[in-house]
């Protein structure tokens, strides 16, 4: 019986985290690796924990009341929370616990002082730290003090903190129970925490050690300033000695006490530099143990080190996979794609089998190795040069890798076998019937996807499929599309560049391509614009709207006056474009098709702040901008030297990237029209799957890759295990900011912003759309929540398609993420609406309501009182 309540150290380790809690697994692991040498002593398991809580069933109750608590209503966690502690610390011990833990304290010593530490089994963990969530309680001396504290590490399960973060973090209180680790105190004469990975760019190979005198909570609680010691390849690269006038030590009776440190000493390093390089050997021992940046609590004892605790450091970004031990320049593809949220595995593979350049996933996310572009010196400038026009902090961040001169080494310009990828020139003469054959040829491969998908079933199903996918890559990368697109983006530089240095005019292409022809987003917009004129003569309907929490409100419609006819409209709205949805590159997210009500916002926003026939008048008003934009340019065009011809070269220009930029949204269009046709076809085998009994729900899939949905569907078998991994993965995931350009060392660089010419306090970004405006912003993080009013600047982390029919209702947007040719930024243009982009953390840095200022052609946003 004894056992089941107390296991030694030495007795455990990572596979008996539910018995004794992360920090307990960790440091019965570390005591069993070589050379490292962690403080004795043993574990109060978790059945103690779930026996004492046994003893109190109202904590069952106000669990199940505080599990439905809002994670940010911090009135109520507070109150519920502290009820739940004070029951659990008046539980008394049951007699059969505590005598197992008193003879554990008599093998350790009966008087011996020690750290009760608390260690719950969701702490510690890989894909949650729980850093500093429970409590810690040093040099309690002697068995009635321990057991004390031992309840009280048992409440701290349910502290203020605890509890938010376990709500953040979507865990279930009721299934996080808590340990107790026990150890042998340790009277150091400098302590502190060592990071195996640098916690702030992430580099892998930089180590960094925070160092103070006496005991480690000096540190952690901010008493102090730590000395800091930055390792590299064995080598002390910087140090900062800072002036720690006080430390914690230890009482002889028990407890512990804040002194002040003598002044000669303040200013003496708490650990040499062979200490710290030895040190952190110590921690690279640990960090190939558990296969992952750590973050290591020590003491120094007599020139020896002691590791009281080692956990994941949670907040890095991982980096992709590889084997060759060369140096690698990742690109992210989410910000290329407005879509920098993780997918779910179904949706990296299917995008990774369908793209046109190999990529590497990593926390979630999707990367492009672009060091062989990089190392090539003719690859490499055309790299970032087109890298630069579309967003100049990617091309920063690549530049600060080069600068350093050897991460990555120069090699020949690439030979035939490995050709450098170059864009087609826009060798195509200025006609509209080209867009147009473009525009047919993606129509008609759909179409022929579209009717002969529907005879397939089970494994021919995935064989069709995959060779679906080489025809989806096939069409991406015709030919006569790529050089449509570079047309319209080379004419877009051309006119920017040339009226710039002519006549002083800034991003003039913006107005020039307003209302451009065949732009299949904006026309998006403007459909639901349609929609809302159909609606607003019945307030019936508009009023029956306001209420839709479900996904099946369309046959519910028809019963209302007016409601037949705004059914058909919406129907006729998703037939052309309910495809789409927010982070639409991602196959598992759920499409308008799938979840119309979340159109329903937008609706009523174009009911409430437009009059009928409005989508025709903004696209003719539109229209009629570029064309006086255009009478304006050409006629001061003609007043300079060799005039006429600048004006005629310029004309011809304008009429090039109106016949083909608004093409440039089309074959987004069109991957999102095929992956539906994949995404309806995978679930009707999901639904068979679940009819069989092999899984518990068809979304469950979405964690399983293509070839292991394959597989399963062969099979009839799924391993359950594997998708509860990969939701807890995913679950992790979200809480990642991905970077613009990822290394193999595992630094995360973002690039910044090099110019003089902002305002102090402005917030810089990117100018992707011309022309200043002044409003209310909005901060909205889900189109779903939209709640917008003629006049407000929408401010959001990044745009997509799928964001378009906002676009119509606002005066101006202001974006986390994105670049010049991003979807945001040309549906922006092609609105005439100002924008700045890449404006880091402006969901933050803004606040909702608040006005601001948008600078769209200077590229900075005010925040005004």
């Amino acid at each position: 019986m004894t056992e089941q309540y107390v296991r030694d150290l030495d007795e455990v380790d990572e596979t008996r985290i539910s018995m004794v809690g992360g920090k307990g697994a960790h440091l019965g692991a570390l005591s069993r690796i070589d050379g490292i040498r962690v403080p004795g002593g043993f574990c109060v398991t978790t059945d103690a924990f779930r026996q004492v809580m046994a003893e109190e069933p109202a904590v069952g109750d106000r669990l199940e009341r505080l599990s439905q608590v809002d994670p940010e209503d911090r009135e109520a966690i507070r109150a519920l929370s502290a009820e739940i502690r004070q029951a659990v610390e008046g539980i008394a011990i049951p007699d059969d616990i505590a005598k197992a833990i008193t003879c554990a304290l008599v093998e350790l010593g009966e008087r011996t002082p020690c750290a009760v530490r608390s260690s719950a089994t969701a702490e510690d963990l890989p894909t949650a730290s729980f850093a500093g969530q429970q409590d810690t309680y040093l040099n309690v001396v002697g068995p009635a003090a321990v057991l004390q504290h031992i309840s009280r590490c048992w409440a701290s399960t349910f502290t203020e903190r605890a509890v938010t973060y376990r709500l953040r973090n979507g865990i279930d209180h009721r299934t996080v129970h808590m340990a107790v680790v026990v150890q042998e105190m340790v009277f150091p004469q400098a302590s502190g925490i060592l990071f195996t990975a640098d916690p702030v760019t992430g580099n892998r190979k930089v180590a960094t050690v925070d160092a103070g005198f006496g005991l480690g909570e000096a540190l952690v609680s901010g008493l102090v300033n730590p000395d800091v010691f930055t390792v590299r390849d064995g080598e002390v690269v910087s140090r900062t000695i800072s002036a720690k006038e006080r430390a914690i030590e230890a009482l002889p009776a028990g407890g512990t006490r804040e002194v002040e440190i003598a002044s000669q000493r303040q200013e003496e390093p708490a650990l040499t530099d062979a200490q710290a390089l030895r040190l952190v050997e110590i921690g690279r021992r640990i960090e190939a143990h558990f296969g992952r940046p750590q973050d290591i609590e020590w003491c120094l004892v007599d020139d020896d080190f002691r590791i009281v605790q080692s956990r994941p450091i949670t907040t890095l970004f991982p980096v992709p996979e590889t084997d060759d031990g060369e140096n690698h320049v990742y690109l992210s593809v989410g910000h290329q794609q407005m879509m920098t949220d993780p997918m779910k595995p179904l949706g990296l593979s299917v995008w990774q089998l369908t793209a046109m350049a190999p990529m590497r996933e990593a926390g979630g996310r999707l990367f492009v190795d672009a060091t062989r572009r990089l190392a090539s010196p003719a690859s490499r400038a055309s790299l970032l040069d087109i890298v630069g026009r579309g967003d100049p902090l990617t091309r920063d961040a690549l530049e600060t890798v080069l600068d350093r001169g050897d991460f990555i080494p120069s090699i020949p310009d690439a030979s035939p076998g490995h050709p450098a990828a170059v864009l087609p020139t826009a060798s195509i003469e200025t006609d509209p019937t080209i867009v147009t054959e473009a525009i047919e040829r993606t129509r008609a491969s759909l179409a022929a996807l579209e009717r002969d998908i529907r005879t397939k079933t089970g494994p021919e199903l995935f064989d069709y499929l995959l060779e679906a996918f080489q025809e989806h890559k096939r069409v991406l990368g015709d030919p006569l599309s790529l050089q449509v697109i570079m047309a319209g983006m080379e004419a877009t530089w051309w006119l920017n560049d040339n009226l710039l240095e002519w006549l002083g005019e800034k991003n003039a292409a913006d107005t020039l391509t307003l209302s451009a022809p065949d732009n299949i987003t904006s026309e998006m917009g403007l459909a639901l614009l349609d929609v809302a004129d159909v609606i607003r003569p019945h307030p019936e309907v508009a009023e029956f709207l306001q209420g839709v929490d479900d996904e099946d409100f369309l046959d519910e419609l028809a019963e209302r006056a007016g409601g037949a006819e705004a059914r058909d409209a919406i129907e006729a709205y998703l037939d052309r474009y309910g495809m789409r949805c927010a982070g639409e590159i991602d196959i598992t997210r759920p499409r308008w098709r799938e979840r119309p009500s979340t159109l329903v916002p937008a609706i009523l926003d174009n009911v409430r702040n437009f009059e009928p026939g409005a989508a025709e008048r903004r696209f003719e008003q539109g229209r009629q901008k570029a064309w006086e934009k255009e009478q304006d340019v050409l006629s001061r065009l003609r007043a300079l030297p060799d005039g006429d011809q600048k004006a005629d070269e310029t004309k011809r220009m304008i009429d090039r990237v109106r016949t083909f930029i608004g093409y440039r949204e089309y074959p987004k269009y069109g991957i999102i029209s095929r992956y539906f046709v994949y995404k309806r076809a995978l679930m009707a085998e999901a639904e068979r799957l679940v009819e069989a009994g092999v899984m518990a729900a068809p979304e469950d899939v979405f964690y399983l890759t293509f070839q292991e949905l394959h597989d399963a569907v062969r099979s009839n078998e799924v391993d359950e295990g594997l998708i509860q991994q990969r939701k807890d993965a995913y679950r992790s995931y979200l809480a990642l900011t991905p970077p613009r350009v990822l290394t193999s060392d595992g630094e995360v660089l973002d690039g910044a912003y090099r110019r003089d010419n902002v305002p102090a306090g402005a917030l810089v970004g990117l100018p992707v759309s011309a022309g200043t405006v002044e409003g209310r912003a909005r901060v909205i993080l889900d189109m779903a929540d939209a709640d917008l009013a003629a006049g407000d600047i929408l401010v959001t982390t990044f745009t997509d398609p799928s964001w378009s029919p906002l676009f119509v209702g606002i005066a101006g947007l202001v974006t986390e993420v994105g670049g010049l040719m991003t979807h945001g930024a040309v549906i922006a243009r092609e609105y005439g609406l100002p924008a700045v982009v890449g404006v880091a953390q402006a969901t933050r840095l803004i606040r909702d309501g608040q006005r601001i200022r948008v600078h769209g052609s200077d590229g900075y946003v005010e925040i005004l009182p």
